[in-house]
C-alpha cells in the first residue's frame, strides 16, 4: 500500500438523503419525523427566485427550532450556486444565525477547486467571529461536465470536504445527453449511461477519504426503478442515495443496509482471520473459500456500517471525530 494516505472524512450515516424545500417550512417537521438519515433544507433548485430570501428565514428557524441531532439526523443546507447573487447571503445569514446547529453546507454545481475554497473561507471567518464550537463540513454536487473533468482536484480542495453527490439531471443537461428520466436509463444505450461518471466520482472520493452519494431518481412512482438505480450505486461503493419523495426513503435505507446474513458472514471472516493470525497464518479458509487481509478490509467496512445503523436505531451517536 502507498505511504500516501488520506484519512477518511468525518463519518456520517447517509443511506437516505431527503431534499426539503426551504420555502415550505410545513415540511420540516415531517422530515424530522421521517426515516431519512440525512436532511438538507434546500435554498437552490426547489425554491423559486421570488422565495429565495423568505426561504433563508425559514431555514434558519428550522435549524434553531428543531433538534435534528437528537433524532439522529445529519442536517445540511444546500445554498445557491456561487455564480448567483444569492449564495453569499445564504452562507452568511444561515451560518451566522444558526451555524451551531448545522452539520454541513451542500454546494451545488461545483466546477473547480476554487469554488470549494470560497465557501471554506466564508465558513472559517464566520465560525471564528461567532465562536461556533464545531467545524461545519462541506459537501459538493458534481453535476456538470466541468465538475466531472476536475473531480479529482475538487476532492482535494478543502479539509472541510466530506462528501460528493452525483447530480445526474444537471449532469445530463451539461453533456447534452439524451435521457428519458432523471436518473433513469435510456433504452437506446446498451447498459447504464451513468456508469462511467459514477465510477470516476466514487474513485475520487475513496482516493481522498470522502463519502460518495448518488443523486435523485425522478420518478417516485417507480419503486423498482429507484431500487435498481440504488443497487447499481451501492455495488460501486456509494453510501447512499437522494430521496425526492418520502416514499423513496425506505427503499434507500433497504438497499444501503447490509443484510443480516452479510453482516454475520463479515463478522465470521474477521473472527477466522483473527484466529489465523494468532496461529501465525496470514490467510484462512471459511466455508470452502480462501480469505486474507483484503477479505478483512471488505468485511470491516460491512461491520462498521452495520454498527452505525444499529447506533442510530438505538438513538446513540455513531460518529468519529472529524479529521484534523
Amino acid at each position: 500500500m502507498s505511504l500516501t494516505r488520506y484519512e477518511p472524512a468525518h463519518p456520517r450515516l447517509q443511506r437516505s438523503e431527503l431534499a426539503v424545500p426551504g420555502s415550505q417550512p410545513v415540511l420540516f417537521q415531517k422530515a424530522l419525523d421521517g426515516a431519512a438519515d440525512y436532511v438538507f433544507l434546500d435554498l437552490e433548485d426547489a425554491v423559486a427566485p421570488a422565495d429565495k430570501e423568505p426561504a433563508r428565514t425559514h431555514v434558519v428557524a428550522g435549524l434553531l427550532d428543531f433538534d435534528w441531532k437528537a433524532r439522529g439526523k445529519t442536517v445540511s443546507v444546500r445554498v445557491n450556486g456561487i455564480d448567483t447573487h444569492y449564495m453569499y447571503r445564504d452562507v452568511v445569514d444561515v451560518v451566522e444565525q444558526a451555524g451551531h446547529k448545522l452539520d454541513t453546507v451542500l454546494v451545488p454545481k461545483v466546477g473547480v477547486p476554487a469554488d470549494v475554497y470560497l465557501v471554506d473561507a466564508l465558513l472559517t471567518q464566520i465560525e471564528t467571529a461567532r465562536r461556533i464550537p464545531h467545524r461545519i463540513g462541506i459537501e459538493v454536487l458534481i453535476e456538470t461536465a466541468l465538475g466531472m473533468a476536475n473531480v479529482e482536484a475538487i476532492a482535494q480542495a478543502s479539509r472541510r470536504l466530506e462528501a460528493m453527490h452525483f447530480g445526474v439531471a444537471d449532469f445530463a443537461a451539461s453533456l447534452h445527453a439524451r435521457t428519458v428520466s432523471i436518473g433513469g436509463l435510456n433504452p437506446d444505450y446498451p447498459g447504464d449511461q451513468w456508469h462511467a461518471a459514477l465510477v470516476r466520482m466514487v474513485t475520487a472520493c475513496r482516493a481522498y477519504g470522502l463519502r460518495a452519494i448518488d443523486g435523485p431518481y425522478g420518478d417516485f412512482k417507480d419503486p423498482d426503478g429507484f431500487r435498481a438505480a440504488a443497487r447499481r450505486a451501492a455495488a460501486l461503493g456509494y453510501e447512499g442515495k437522494w430521496a425526492i419523495h418520502p416514499s423513496q426513503l425506505a427503499l434507500a435505507n433497504e438497499v444501503f443496509t447490509p443484510p443480516p446474513a452479510e453482516v454475520e458472514r463479515a463478522r465470521r471472516i474477521l473472527l477466522a482471520l483473527d484466529e489465523a493470525a494468532r496461529a501465525g497464518r496470514g490467510a484462512a479458509q471459511l466455508d470452502g473459500r480462501m480469505i486474507d487481509a483484503a477479505s478483512a478490509r471488505m468485511a470491516q467496512n460491512i461491520v462498521e456500517i452495520a454498527a452505525a445503523i444499529a447506533a442510530r436505531t438505538a438513538g446513540a451517536p455513531a460518529l468519529a471525530p472529524t479529521r484534523g
